[in-house]
């Protein structure tokens, strides 16, 4: 019996999909290559193709004995998800409306969500737990809450069960050094400042220095990408001993602002990172810290790799090593 990954080819469905692989999983991947890469996927069979398109997904499981699903699939930029609503709910909604469909077709009943701290919108305390109420701040987070609710609604009707994972910033790279993190374009905190410090952006820029937060910057939870790929796996057996739908918070329980990660980007890397100040962007919270307890409860959930300096230092060598990402020379 096999996993299928969707999104497998991008950031953090390649490092979920490399664990699952140094296990022995059988592992399928769906993967329409618009922002995830061949090159980062280490083990398991490739399809190319849409979720949306129903006779790929129809093919892809009668081809293939699935078991469960862990579903990474979706657009994720928070910015273009507030200038351009109708293509996040296109992709992320509807494709995961298609995938379910499929999945109730051919009776496979269990699937790992990677939603996100987005869900909650500006908290209404620190740490976040998994039963504070989420009011989303902007539209990529309200498809996700969407996607959270239609799966509960399919597990009501149908018996898929669920489990979804909210989280907040993957960082770091692969202990193996074969796969690291590679958008087009960029927009997360960590692979922007080292590419400053590579010299491939002239700065840094910082949206907002007038939160209500220390030092002015937005504070966030750092997670480094192979916990969180050990946390949907982790996941994946929950369902597999068939016990209930649930939603779990994964995070490291403490929150950096952007400043202190750009101070210690440039501690590792030794190298300056010019930094601009401009105007907040849209949609963005003040702080977004996880409270990971009932995840360590009851996954089993041990962040191994949770110091800010290694996780930054593990994407700096890769970055080193991979000054252009997948591209080939």
């Amino acid at each position: 019996m096999a996993v299928l990954v969707t999104g497998g080819a991008g950031y953090i469905g390649s490092h979920t999909v490399a664990a699952l692989h140094e296990r022995g999983e059988e592992i399928v991947i769906v993967d329409n290559l618009q922002q995830g890469h061949r090159d980062a996927i280490l083990g398991g069979k490739l399809y190319v193709g849409d979720l949306r398109d129903e006779a790929f997904l129809d093919h892809v499981f009668s081809e293939n004995e699935i078991d469960s699903v862990i579903h990474f699939a979706a657009n994720s930029l928070v910015g273009e998800s507030m200038t351009n609503p109708g293509k996040y709910y296109h992709n992320n909604v509807y494709g995961t409306l298609c995938l379910l469909e499929a999945m109730n077709k051919h009776g496979v009943k269990r699937i790992v969500f990677s939603s996100t701290a987005a869900t909650y919108g500006e908290p209404e305390r620190v740490p976040i737990a998994e039963s504070d109420r989420t009011m989303p701040t902007n539209t990529y987070g309200e498809t996700k809450l969407a996607m959270e609710k239609m799966m509960k609604w399919f597990d009501t009707a149908h018996g898929i069960r669920y489990v979804s994972l909210r989280y907040f910033n993957a960082a770091g790279a692969h202990e193996s050094g074969k796969i690291g993190e590679d958008h087009s374009p960029e927009t997360h905190l960590v692979p922007i400042v080292l590419q400053a410090a590579l010299g491939q952006r002239s700065h840094i820029s910082v949206f907002g220095e007038d939160y209500s937060t220390e030092d002015g910057t937005c504070v966030r939870d750092y997670v480094h990408v192979s916990d969180l790929a050990d946390a949907h796996i982790l996941a994946v057996d929950r369902l597999r001993r068939e016990e209930a739908s649930a939603i779990y918070n994964l995070g490291s329980g403490q929150g950096f602002s952007v400043k202190q990660v750009i101070d210690i980007a440039r501690a590792v890397t030794e190298r300056d990172i010019p930094v601009v100040y401009e105007a907040r962007r849209s949609g963005d919270p003040a702080v977004l810290i996880a409270s990971s307890e009932r995840a360590r409860q009851e996954l089993g959930w041990e962040p191994k790799r949770d110091k800010l300096e290694d996780i930054i230092r593990s994407a700096w060598q890769w970055h080193l090593a991979n000054p252009q990402g997948y591209a080939k020379a």
